[in-house]
């Protein structure tokens, strides 16, 4: 089909692209970041740290702003911390034992070369010592904090890919501070967010994973702390799962906490872990993380590891290949691409320059309402619509002679081929709505 008549509603109706049929051989996210200029990467940057783009950025916004809103909504407190800390943190924390060959060398900063500083390779150990910084009572808790945080791996030049193995991470992270009876509340509340935003990303899930210990001695903390712990998180799966398969597999815990992976499979096929709900029972011991209780004694907390988003790099390349780069429109990195027909001679419309007037205050309109637009002008429509289709921009609204004398935009989802006549005076509204929903498709 021409593609002049994707956009012409008098036209025969279009048919879905390629891309949207999950049956279609799946598109890399590194050749789809270039077709939708999400991200670049420079030799003089260096490898592994991808830059977002205008388009990529608007995605990573989006996701942002929809983690820290899930954040607030579930109890957490927004905290800031630094990417560096001294070496000492990292080895009382116990990630320098064992993450070491994955940090970047320590920094020689002079009277500080016994206790150099390192780029951090997890946010947690910050988090503990904001929460250490005053006493707590029993009476204080849960204490959650979040942070949109970077946090960084010196992965070998080999294995980096895309946006899908980087050497910063950008991580929706949060910790919840809580007694040892809060536990199950606390994990409730944190699943559930996880399952709403995967939801709303679109993202089936494939089943939960209880990842607890084994036998063998590798597992810090007693036996029946861990027991407890774990039949804490079996109430949760329990009460939340719902229509979801849960399963229980020893031996897939961290050393030091049991947690619930939530598994999906990837645009291939293939099964992966996209968020995780962990206890820990190392770092409250390893920094003297404590409460008063009710008794009067001071007793150990227990920590948890929550997010939703998770790191934004990797999330996005997901995305990129789940959608097949036709993301949810609310995440669209241009959410409506404005073709005007006539004023330039090139689509049979010379010296009309009406809707040409016209797009730009309709677009000025959009913006206002926070909507990503873009207004395409140069060259004959099907090339236009080309380089939309490319972009995978969400819609495309066509406007002529035609359409302004009847009050309307001649709207198509590229997508679905679902086209339509929107008034003008409604379009507005209706893709505010949508947006502020966060809608995976604009009904047409």
């Amino acid at each position: 089909m021409n593609d002049v008549a994707i956009a012409d509603q008098h036209e025969h109706p279009a048919q879905p692209e390629p891309g949207a049929d999950r049956r279609a051989p799946v598109l890399d996210h590194r050749e789809l970041g270039r077709d939708m200029r999400i991200f670049e990467s420079s030799p003089l940057v260096g490898p592994g740290l991808p830059l977002w783009l205008p388009a990529g950025a608007a995605v990573r916004y989006e996701l942002e702003q929809y983690a820290r809103e899930v954040a607030l909504r579930t109890g957490c407190e927004p905290v800031y911390s630094p990417v560096l800390g001294k070496r000492s943190l990292f080895e009382r924390s116990g990630h320098w034992a064992k993450f070491a060959d994955d940090m970047f060398p320590p920094m020689a900063m002079g009277d500080s070369d016994v206790d150099p500083l390192v780029l951090r390779p997890a946010n947690c150990p910050h988090h503990a010592q904001i929460y250490a910084s005053e006493p707590r009572s029993y009476r204080d808790l849960p204490v959650r904090y979040s942070e949109l945080a970077p946090m960084f791996r010196a992965e070998r030049s080999g294995v980096l890919s895309g946006l899908s193995r980087v050497r910063q991470i950008n991580l929706d992270d949060a910790h919840v501070f809580c007694r040892p009876d809060q536990v199950a509340d606390e994990v409730h509340v944190a699943l559930a967010a996880v399952l709403e935003v995967l939801d709303t990303l679109g993202i089936e899930v494939s089943y939960l994973r209880l990842s607890g210990r084994d036998d063998s001695g590798k597992w810090l903390g007693a036996p029946e702390q861990w027991a407890a712990a774990e039949e804490a998180l079996r109430v949760v799966l329990a009460r939340l799962a719902g229509g979801l398969e849960w399963r229980a597999e020893a031996g897939e815990a961290a050393f030091y906490g049991p947690k619930i992976d939530v598994q999906v499979l990837d645009a291939r096929g293939h099964e992966e872990t996209l968020a995780t709900v962990q206890l820990d029972f190392n770092q409250p011991e390893r920094f003297d993380l404590t409460y008063v209780a009710a008794s009067g004694e001071r007793e150990r907390v227990v920590m948890i590891h929550r997010g939703t988003v998770g790191a934004m790099e990797r999330m996005v390349a997901f995305l990129l290949e789940r959608h097949a780069g036709r993301l949810p429109f609310w995440l669209a990195p241009v959410q409506v691409c404005l073709l005007p027909l006539g004023g330039s001679g090139v689509d049979g419309g010379a010296g009309d320059g009406g809707a040409v007037d016209q797009v730009d205050e309709l677009a000025a309109d959009l913006r206002a309402r926070g909507l990503r637009v873009r207004v395409e002008r140069d060259g004959s429509l099907g090339n236009r619509i080309r380089l939309a289709r490319q972009r995978r921009d969400a819609l495309l609204g066509v406007l002529g002679p035609r359409e302004i004398e009847a009050g309307v935009l001649a709207v198509t989802d590229p997508a679905s081929g679902e086209k339509s006549s929107v008034l003008l005076s409604e379009l507005g509204d209706r893709l505010a709505e949508a947006a502020r929903k966060r809608v995976a498709r604009v009904g047409l």
